[in-house]
C-alpha cells in the first residue's frame, strides 16, 4: 500500500514543483531515498540532514525509530526543513527597532 509523502515548498521547488508524493516503500527511510530531492535530505554518509525533520502522521519519527520506521501503507510522511541563520540587524534597523519599543540601544 502506498504512503503520502508531503515536501514543504522550499524543496517542492527542487523536485519541479511537485509538493506531494505517492509511493510505496518499507521504511520512512526508503520512502525518503525515493524522491527526486533525497540528495538535499541526506549527507554524503547517508544521514538525515541535521536541519531536516521528518513527521509520520503527525508524530515525530525520531520517537517511532526514525529512518528505520516500518510503514504498513496510508501514513502521510511529511518533511519539515528547519531554517537557521539569519541577516544580522544593521544599526538602523536596531534603532527603528528601540524606537518602535521605547527601548535605547
Amino acid at each position: 500500500m502506498a504512503v503520502t509523502v508531503l515536501l514543504p515548498s522550499l524543496l517542492a521547488e527542487q523536485a519541479g514543483g511537485q509538493k506531494q508524493f505517492e509511493l510505496e516503500a518499507p521504511t520512512v527511510g526508503a520512502a525518503l531515498r525515493a524522491l527526486p530531492v533525497h540528495s538535499l535530505l541526506f549527507d554524503e554518509r547517508g544521514a538525515l540532514r541535521p536541519l531536516v525533520n521528518v513527521y509520520v502522521d503527525r508524530v515525530d519519527a525520531r520517537e517511532r525509530g526514525g529512518l528505520e520506521t516500518e510503514l504498513i501503507g496510508g501514513e502521510t510522511i511529511r518533511v519539515v526543513a528547519a531554517v537557521a541563520g539569519g541577516l544580522r540587524a544593521t544599526s538602523k534597523v536596531k534603532q527603528a527597532s528601540a524606537r518602535g519599543s521605547g527601548r535605547a540601544t
